[in-house]
């Protein structure tokens, strides 16, 4: 089951005036204990081992291999302290870290460079996308990642990770930080997919059997989309910043991979613009649809008071009551034996013929 996260409808705000780098864990809390996990890999070996206190992690640090620590749930700010305590972490990092609602970026300081990332995953149940921030510490031979769910979204990358011929494992920490932001954009492609089907029957409905519920789900799908873009553009521009920075910490060799993963946020960006016309398109075709529906109803109702307008002329002239018997001019028909059925007659010729000509007009 997906944690329902979106951050768009999160209570939790940053109090007004609070002073820059304020811990304050804002969003839901996902686990009821903070989980460490050390990567510890060269070209030679790995090892995953679950650790209690962060400072048990020293050794794999000064060794000569790649480590990178994986913490998941972002209640305990206690615990967090001493991680960011010990990797000697700026105050703004802190707080961007447990303030889950920030915009997808790329901070670069004296001992690392940080990166916030949202990663989405669509629910199928609720028809919903569900987001979770993601936030990525490249230092020297490390990485730090902090999710705040225990969902094992990064299991591709542990699966490379586990082949001793893998280029992840020939390569340092900014490659597997590369991965890492590569595997929360291949999460934006299935989003698309799900979106494209879900419009594609919507589509199909309009088309057969239209009602009103089209307009509801319209309605959601536009949301979602709006959701989406509002939470993958940014990214495109923190990889691109990546890429022109000067650091020490990115190679020009991982800067070509990361050149891939900025065409593929181009892709994306021009998938929702794509989707967002169609789904436009969709609601002006719905609404021309409930317009032409009105018209059709409204002509019929001007058919049938147009066809009644002489019959009401009629009725109202035999309705005068004149007597025929104080002038021979008085509604003479009154008096006449076949007088009610002529009048009657005369009416549905009326209408009969009104109802031809309207048919061959095509009025209905």
């Amino acid at each position: 089951m997906l944690p329902s996260m979106r951050f768009r409808n999160t209570r939790h705000r940053k109090k007004p005036g609070s002073a820059p780098g304020t811990i304050e864990h804002i969003g839901e809390r996902h686990m009821d204990e903070i989980k460490i996990t050390v990567h510890d890999y060269d070209d030679e070996h790995i090892d995953e081992i679950p650790i209690s206190k962060i400072q048990k992690v020293q050794p794999y640090l000064d060794a000569p291999s790649q480590t990178w620590v994986q913490v998941r749930g972002l209640h305990n700010i206690e615990k967090l302290k001493s991680i960011w305590s010990f990797f000697d972490l700026h105050p703004l990092i802190q707080e961007d870290i447990v303030h889950t609602a920030q915009r997808p970026k790329v901070e670069r300081y004296d001992n690392c460079i940080f990166f916030v990332l949202r990663l989405l995953t669509y629910s199928k149940d609720d028809q919903t996308i569900h987001a979770e921030q993601i936030s990525l510490v490249l230092g020297k031979n490390y990485v730090l990642s902090f999710q705040e769910t225990d969902e094992d979204h990064f299991k591709p990358i542990l699966n490379r990770l586990a082949i001793a011929t893998s280029r992840i494992r020939k390569l340092d920490t900014d490659y597997l930080t590369y991965a890492l932001i590569d595997a929360v954009v291949d999460y934006y492609f299935n989003v698309l997919e799900y979106i494209g089907d879900d419009i594609e029957a919507l589509e199909e409905q309009l088309l057969k059997e239209p009602d009103e519920s089209l307009l509801e789900q319209i309605h959601r799908i536009r949301r979602e989309i709006i959701f989406f873009r509002k939470s993958v553009w940014p990214l495109r521009d923190a990889v691109n910043s990546a890429i022109r920075d000067e650091s020490e910490f990115i190679s020009e060799d991982t800067k070509i991979y990361l050149r891939d993963v900025y065409d593929h946020m181009i892709q994306i960006i021009d998938n929702i613009e794509n989707y967002r016309d169609t789904i436009l398109g969709l609601h002006d075709m719905y609404m021309s649809y409930t317009s032409n529906k009105m018209n059709e109803v409204m002509k019929v109702l001007t058919v049938i008071a147009t066809i009644f307008i002489p019959l009401t002329f009629i009725a109202g002239i035999y309705g005068m009551n004149f007597d025929p018997q104080v002038s021979p001019y008085n509604m003479p028909e009154l008096s006449w034996y076949w007088g009610y059925p002529a009048s009657i007659a005369l009416m549905l010729a009326t209408a009969a013929v009104m109802i031809i000509y309207f048919k061959r007009k095509g009025w209905f």
